[in-house]
């Protein structure tokens, strides 16, 4: 692939409509079509934008068993997003039709084992439409674990696309500083920064955001495309299951604060707070090594004779099955006892 020099980005700042994944991916791909004809090679989504992220698991008490928080975490993996399936060919469609590299927030919900849990994870769509990777956050944050399981490392890594290498983060995630040094020393040069931006977290939270995301961006001397929720409370579901809780809620409940960073940590678009809203920039990838001369904490800047980063990229499947020739060849039904990865390496 052909080094890229110059690409236009977009952050998208949009309510989903809630809980809904149909009408949400919908909106999506209405979305990227928009951002499309603006001129925007690589579009980016804010965190679990499919179908939405949970604002009542702060709200409830989380560590208890809660009804309607039952009820919620069931409604919420209903509208969740498998890998593959028609969500996802719907927007690998999207971005083959648009021309465009496409990043997502979903709610996945795990197809291969147990088929319950659910995950905060990243999809990367090519402009061919291929689904590059995904990367399942590593740690929920807090009030999370009871929605989100933890992900693994396997994807763990930017993507070679035509707008350069491009790479992403969740959240918190964007507060651990192996992870980002990981993306560094893999040659990120386009971060897209998934972000909820919860009100209610306090004026120095919805700061830190900025903070991290332009620190993000010049430390690892990347640009940094920041793409954060919004939601306000009218926008919940007539028969949202905590309706009689939210009227105590405030108005906004995601606040935005959208923003695409440049690697020495300047603002090229944003910071958004007004409300729905999708930010453009051009960026000139040749800036990175300018940049980088100064700085470049995985090469001149590193000390690996002192310290040492290694990465496990391997998949943590949490079912492993043994004998299986002799299963299949005892059995017609032999090849059912494989599990997902072992079938794809059988292939």
């Amino acid at each position: 692939m052909t080094e890229p020099k110059k690409t236009r980005v977009a952050a998208v700042q949009a309510s989903p409509v809630f809980l809904d994944l149909d009408a949400t991916v919908k909106k999506a791909v209405a979305l990227t079509e928009k951002a499309a004809a603006k001129g925007a090679e690589t579009v980016v989504f804010p965190e679990t934008w499919l179908p939405g992220y949970p604002v009542w698991a702060s709200r409830i008490p989380a560590w208890r068993l809660h009804e309607a928080g039952r009820r919620l975490f069931a409604r919420l993996s209903q509208n969740s997003v498998e890998v593959p399936s028609p969500a996802t060919e719907a927007l690998g469609r999207a971005a083959r039709k648009a021309g465009v590299n496409l990043v997502m927030g979903v709610n996945e919900r795990d197809a291969d084992f147990g088929r319950a849990s659910l995950y905060n994870t990243i999809l990367y769509f090519g402009r061919d439409g291929r689904l590059l990777g995904k990367h399942r956050k590593l740690m929920p944050t807090f009030h999370e674990r009871v929605i989100w399981a933890p992900g693994d490392a396997s994807g763990l890594g930017p993507h070679d696309t035509s707008a350069g290498r491009l790479g992403g983060l969740i959240c918190w995630e964007h507060w651990m500083p192996l992870s980002a040094y990981a993306l560094a020393a893999q040659g990120e040069q386009v971060h897209a920064a998934l972000w909820p931006s919860v009100y209610g977290l306090g004026e120095v939270e919805g700061e830190m955001v900025q903070t991290a995301s332009r620190h993000y961006a010049f430390q690892g001397r990347s640009f940094v495309v920041a793409a954060c929720g919004w939601l306000e409370k009218d926008e919940l579901p007539r028969d949202f299951e905590l309706a009689k809780e939210a009227r105590e809620w405030p108005d906004r409940l995601l606040v935005g604060g959208s923003a695409i960073i440049a690697p020495d940590g300047r603002y090229l678009a944003g910071p958004s707070y007004e409300g729905e809203d999708i930010l453009y920039a051009d960026l000139d990838l040749t800036e990175i090594p300018k940049q980088k001369q100064s700085l470049d904490i995985a090469g001149h800047y590193a000390r690996p004779d002192v310290f040492q980063v290694t990465v496990d990229r391997s998949r943590r499947d949490p079912l492993q099955v043994t004998g299986l020739e002799e299963a299949e060849s005892s059995s017609p039904d032999g090849e059912a006892l494989r599990t997902p990865r072992q079938k794809a390496q059988k292939k």
